[in-house]
C-alpha cells in the first residue's frame, strides 16, 4: 500500500489513533478518551483499509457516531495481523509446546526487517524446558532477547521497561503464552488463557481481534491472535532480491563472492557459504535463507 493515497499531516498533529477494531467498528484513542467510530466507504475505493495503529482524522457530527475521514501515512504496515506504525514486534517463542520452529522465527524476523520493524525475542515457559542454545543464535547477531518464567512472571518486567514509550505487538504461534505474558506486562488488562489442546495439537487461544493497550510507561502494546505454521505465509512475502538483506549478519560476508549476482545457494567461491562452513554463521539461519530465497523465486516465476 503506497502512502501517496493517504493524507499527509505532521506527526505532532496526529492525535487520534485506532487501537482496535471489531465487527467493522473502530475503537479510536483521542485526547479526550476512547470513542467508537466507523470508516467511510471511500476508503475501499481508494484501496485503503484503516487498521489498528493508524493515526486518523475524525469527523464528529451531532447525534451520530464519529467517522474516520482520513488515514495518515504509515511508518510500517503488517497485513497479518493488520497493524500499522509498529516500532517493534515482540516475537513470543515457547521453549516447548509448541516446539520452536527456527524457520518460522527466521521468516518472521526477515519480514519485520524488510519493514523496518525491530524484532525482540521473548522466550517463554523457561520453567519447563531449556532454550539457551536457540537464544544464543539470535542474541549473537544483535537481537534483544528476554527469558520469561510463565509461573512467576520473572523477566516480564525487563520487557516492559524495554518497550517503554514504544508501539509494540506480541506475535507468535498459538499457545506460546502471549496472553500470559500480557497479563504480567499489563496486569490491569484481563486476559483469559487456556491450555493447548493436545488432541488437536493447537491452542485454544482466546484473543480473536487485534487490540492495543496503553501502559503506564507510555507503551502502546497489542496482543494478537495466534497463528498456525500454515498461516505464516499470510504475513507477507519478500522479493527474492531482497531476502539476503533481511539477514543482518550476512552483510559482511557477501561482498567477496566470485560473482556479483551470487545467490549464495550453491555457487562456488561463495564467501557466505564459507562463513557457514567455518561456523561464523549459524547453519539454521543459512538454511532458512536458502528456503526463503527459493520460495520467493518460485512465487515470482509463478506469477
Amino acid at each position: 500500500m503506497t502512502t501517496d493515497r493517504l493524507t499527509s499531516k505532521p506527526l505532532s498533529e496526529q492525535r487520534n489513533r485506532i487501537i482496535g477494531v471489531s465487527g467493522g467498528i473502530f475503537t479510536v484513542e483521542t485526547p479526550d478518551g476512547e470513542v467508537s467510530a466507523r470508516s467511510r466507504g471511500v476508503f475501499r475505493r481508494k484501496g485503503v483499509k484503516p487498521v489498528p495503529g493508524d493515526y486518523v482524522e475524525l469527523l464528529f457530527e451531532e447525534n451520530a457516531e464519529p467517522v474516520i475521514t482520513e488515514v495518515y501515512p504509515r511508518t510500517s504496515l503488517l497485513v497479518r495481523p493488520p497493524l500499522a506504525n509498529l516500532d517493534m514486534a515482540v516475537l513470543v517463542v515457547s521453549s516447548c509446546e509448541p516446539k520452536p520452529n527456527p524457520f518460522i522465527l527466521d521468516k518472521l524476523t526477515a519480514i519485520f526487517e524488510s519493514k523496518g520493524i525491530e524484532t525482540v525475542f521473548a522466550f517463554t515457559k523457561t520453567d519447563m524446558a531449556e532454550v539457551e542454545q536457540l537464544v544464543s543464535v539470535y542474541s549473537a547477531i544483535g537481537y534483544k532477547t528476554f527469558m520469561i518464567n510463565n509461573l512467576t512472571g520473572e523477566g516480564a518486567d525487563f520487557i516492559s521497561a524495554y518497550i517503554s514509550g514504544k508501539t509494540a505487538a506480541l506475535i507468535g504461534n498459538t499457545g506460546v503464552g502471549k496472553s500470559s505474558l500480557m497479563n504480567y506486562i499489563a496486569p490491569t488488562v484481563l486476559h483469559k488463557t487456556s491450555e493447548i489442546s493436545r488432541k488437536l495439537g493447537r491452542g485454544r487461544h482466546t484473543t480473536r481481534d487485534v487490540r492495543f493497550y496503553r501502559l503506564e510507561n507510555g507503551a502502546c502494546i497489542a496482543d494478537t491472535p495466534g497463528f498456525s505454521t500454515v498461516e505464516i505465509s499470510r504475513y507477507g512475502d519478500i522479493p527474492s532480491a531482497e531476502v539476503i538483506s533481511c539477514f543482518r549478519e550476512f552483510g559482511e560476508y557477501t561482498h567477496d563472492c566470485r560473482f556479483k549476482d551470487c545467490a549464495h545457494i550453491k555457487e562456488s567461491d561463495c564467501s557466505l557459504r564459507e562463513a557457514v562452513s567455518s561456523g561464523m554463521i549459524a547453519r539454521s539461519r543459512y538454511d532458512s535463507y536458502c528456503r526463503l530465497y527459493l520460495e520467493a523465486v518460485q512465487s515470482e516465476n509463478t506469477y
